[in-house]
């Protein structure tokens, strides 16, 4: 292994440091492997993030702008996405939420019949709720108690529930020792349903990556650098990619990237989440930088059949911004799964982009429906922008279906672009979530509104765009093997939301989290 010592700089260089990035780096960095995390983003502390989704420089990642924030918004022809950026990826703007998906996930999509999947993934899945501090919501508050009362309409209270979440509840602002790692994770403090989960925690409260996977691996020490967007990996001999990679990455904050890098590895995992890691396989293969890449890079991407709705009420007597960020849950119908999402008091920017909710079958019933909703009902348009407590008065219906299609990224000229390749087309217009959020409004004396652009290009936004690197049977059918190897490079993985072969139709993180904690499992100890 001395050879290798002086060859390579790491063994391994993981792209992105979210829920695929953090579990392999402190696995590999267990298994006693020199780790270098890659993240473009930011470190976030909890006194760093925004105070509300209003401070646009902190919240939103907009680089031209010199905004570097945690949360990124993409916009496509068929999809809009909602993605995170920092040092912990996703875990530092998503909801919390650690569902297991329903059986149809792993017998269905590209990986069906590969494996047992249910059954492999299993034991991984309840490692991954121990990282995560998964634990069952303890408290409904006004959002969770009217979709309580819509699921008992509907005569589905049993499918009504609290999920589990990757919070410490302990004691409300309460600062304790490490209460989830016998003492080697930071000190922690208890949640006080502040609802600001999605706009960073600021009390220490939620278990995000940087407090228990990344966190741990650093003390396993594997090293973490910030601010720096891989630009190439490189085999450094084309015919044996066996004797490693060299990994070219720049400045990601900075007009004049004067931080420009290049390390030798070993092996690399993309853990960049689909935007991350499909962009930079398609803009290799383009360039014959990685050739033998499967032709499959970029297809079976899958927007996890979502529909997003703000309800905002009319009763000031409700506050739907206290609890946590998804604090309550149910299956309205055998192929759906609806949340009650919150944000923070304060945080109002929302409703700079939202219009009320209509459907129809092309953009000019649309627009003619909206014409009718101003001139009809201007009070609840307009007034909806002038209102200062919006977040207070509004509870965002989150709904999933595992129902499957499948759209395609290519490398277009200035983004990425998009076409649909088999299904349905991805669309907003669910009727059941149009049933379910007509039902929350009028049980909180409300108005029913969806995002402008899913109503305008009558394409869907997400927050959980998956696939375009697949798990596959050969090169031909994915690409990715069983184990999350790459067809046709030795020591090169991919372990994020680009790996997730079928709709799971319910929030990810955690099939991503057992999927890496699989991948890992069979990366063997080295020999030092």
């Amino acid at each position: 292994m001395a050879e290798d010592k002086d060859r390579f700089d790491y063994d391994y260089v993981i792209i992105g440091s979210g829920f695929g990035g953090s579990v392999s780096a402190l696995r590999l960095s267990e298994k006693g492997y020199k780790v270098l995390v890659v993240e473009k983003g930011k470190w976030y502390k909890k006194e760093d993030f925004p105070k509300t989704n209003w401070d646009l420089k902190k919240w939103l990642w907009l680089p031209p702008f010199k905004m570097f924030g945690i949360l990124k918004m993409t916009i496509l022809r068929h999809v809009t996405i909602i993605s995170g950026v920092g040092v912990g990826g996703g875990s530092l703007v998503y909801a919390n939420t650690l569902p297991i998906p329903k059986s149809e996930f792993f017998n269905s999509g590209n990986w069906k019949g590969l494996t047992d999947w249910e059954a492999e993934l299993k034991p991984h899945y309840a490692v991954a709720e121990k990282m995560l501090g998964a634990t069952e919501n303890p408290k409904f508050y006004d959002s969770d108690i009217a979709l309580q009362k819509v699921a008992q309409q509907m005569g589905r209270s049993n499918k009504f529930e609290a999920p589990k979440v990757s919070v410490f509840f302990g004691r409300s602002d309460v600062e304790v020792k490490d209460p989830f790692f016998n003492g080697e994770g930071p000190d922690r403090v208890g949640c006080n349903f502040c609802g600001q989960c999605m706009t960073g925690c600021p009390n220490n409260a939620k278990n995000s990556l940087d407090k228990n996977y990344l966190y741990l691996a650093q003390n396993k020490g594997a090293k973490i650098i910030a601010e720096k967007l891989v630009t190439s990996v490189k085999p450094i001999d084309h015919k044996n990619s066996n004797k490693g990679y060299i990994v070219d990455f720049k400045d990601a904050t900075s007009y004049f990237n004067k931080g420009l890098g290049t390390v030798k590895t070993k092996g690399v995992i993309f853990s960049g989440g689909v935007l991350g890691t499909v962009r930079l396989m398609l803009n290799m293969k383009s360039k014959k930088i990685l050739p033998n890449l499967s032709e499959d890079v970029g297809n079976h991407i899958r927007t996890n059949n979502e529909n997003l709705s703000l309800i905002t009420t009319r009763d000031k007597d409700l506050d739907l911004s206290k609890g946590i960020a998804i604090g309550s849950i149910f299956s309205p119908d055998d192929d759906g799964h609806v949340e009650a999402v919150r944000y923070g008091a304060g945080s109002n920017f929302w409703k700079i982009l939202i219009i009320p909710m209509v459907f129809g079958k092309n953009v000019f019933i649309r627009i003619f429906q909206l014409l009718k909703e101003l001139i009809f009902h201007p009070s609840v348009w307009i007034g909806n922008y002038l209102r200062k407590d919006y977040a207070k008065r509004t509870v965002i219906l989150l709904f999933m279906q595992h129902l499957d299609s499948t759209i395609k990224f290519k490398k277009g000229w200035f983004n990425l672009s998009s076409k649909v390749t088999s299904g349905s087309k991805p669309t907003p217009f669910i009727p059941m979530a149009k049933t379910l959020a007509d039902k929350v409004a009028k049980e909180i004396n409300g108005n029913a509104f969806m995002m402008s652009t899913d109503i305008i290009f009558g394409s869907p936004s997400t927050a959980h765009i998956l696939g375009g690197s697949v798990i596959g049977k050969d090169s031909s059918k994915g690409v990715i093997d069983t184990e999350q190897k790459v067809f046709g490079y030795e020591n090169m993985y991919v372990c994020d939301g680009s790996a997730i072969s079928a709709n799971p139709g319910v929030n990810p993180s955690l099939s991503i989290t057992a999927m890496t904690e699989r991948a890992m499992s069979f990366i063997p100890s080295k020999n030092i």
